[in-house]
């Protein structure tokens, strides 16, 4: 008797060890998008990092080929409504499908008036239609004088997807003592629009939304046809883009490491020259760790 329910004790425990396992590792998924969620108790270190990716270096632009830009993907998918996007990386808000229309799209600039125009006696005021533009009121209609028409509204425009060409993605880097090696993983990614676009009056980078990389994983395996990491060196081994990020067939430099002021590294080393040296010191620094953790 006593030896059955010890059995029955060390069964529910194991069970319930199971089952907490379990829990841990799906509420650390759904929460900050990990893939391959790593137990906290199998962590020994673990440093968040930020990173740029520019789709336009050569070893990104198999993500970026002609009609099969990942931002074409992830975009299409936000449309279908099979992706959600969130506000920033701490993914706890997110956006509308009509919220990330109106971050992807662009208000042309509206001419106005030349300097010739100007020089010639026509002003702002001429635009809206209240004469017809040379001081003459404007036609009526049925014995009353027609009234001044707004001005338009510049027209709005969509960014291309070979616009959006800068991504920034967050992951932890985590050596995980069970399995004795370094892990990525990705937590999310976030679209941005250049600071460099033409059409990006702002000059600064602007956020389209942040998608967790598990939803993306997702995305990117529901559609095999179009999400695709393309080889240029033989047409038969094409990659799905979640294989892509698995491998991690492309090139980033970092950004941000974690610290007490949430600042990245130009802001912490005065410039965009030092924070590019920064970067390649930070890069180095984690090769280093790991050295150090497999001398030991």
């Amino acid at each position: 008797m006593n030896k059955f329910l010890s059995f029955a004790a060390l069964t529910a425990g194991l069970t319930l060890s199971v089952a907490a396992s379990a829990q841990e590792q799906a509420t650390t998924a759904s929460s900050n998008g990990s893939y391959r969620p790593i137990p906290n108790s199998d962590i020994m270190f673990r440093k968040t990092i930020w990173r740029a990716i520019d789709l336009r270096e050569k070893q990104n632009k198999p993500m970026f080929a002609e009609g099969k830009e990942i931002s074409r993907v992830i975009l299409d998918a936000v449309k279908r409504g099979e992706l959600q996007a969130y506000k920033n990386d701490s993914l706890t808000s997110t956006f509308s499908s009509s919220e990330v229309a109106s971050n992807m799209s662009f208000v042309e600039a509206s001419a106005g008036l030349s300097d010739e125009e100007k020089a010639a006696g026509f002003s702002d005021s001429d635009l809206g239609g209240g004469d017809d533009g040379w001081g003459a009121p404007a036609k009526k209609g049925k014995g009353k004088t027609a009234a001044k028409a707004a001005p338009a509204a510049p027209p709005s425009y969509e960014y291309r997807p070979k616009d959006i060409y800068q991504m920034e993605m967050k992951e932890d880097m985590i050596f995980d003592k069970k399995r004795s090696r370094m892990y990525h993983d990705i937590k999310c990614i976030t679209l941005l629009v250049p600071s460099t676009l033409g059409s990006n009056t702002s000059g600064i980078e602007k956020p389209i939304g942040t998608f967790k990389y598990s939803d993306l994983v997702r995305v990117f395996r529901a559609n095999p046809d179009k999400a695709i990491w393309f080889n240029p060196q033989n047409d038969a081994q094409h990659k799905n883009l979640a294989d892509a990020f698995e491998l991690w067939l492309f090139n980033s430099y970092i950004v941000k490491v974690s610290n007490p002021n949430d600042a990245r590294l130009d802001e912490i080393y005065g410039g965009q020259q030092q924070g590019i040296l920064a970067s390649q010191q930070a890069a180095a620094d984690l090769i280093e760790y790991e050295y150090n953790l497999w001398s030991f």
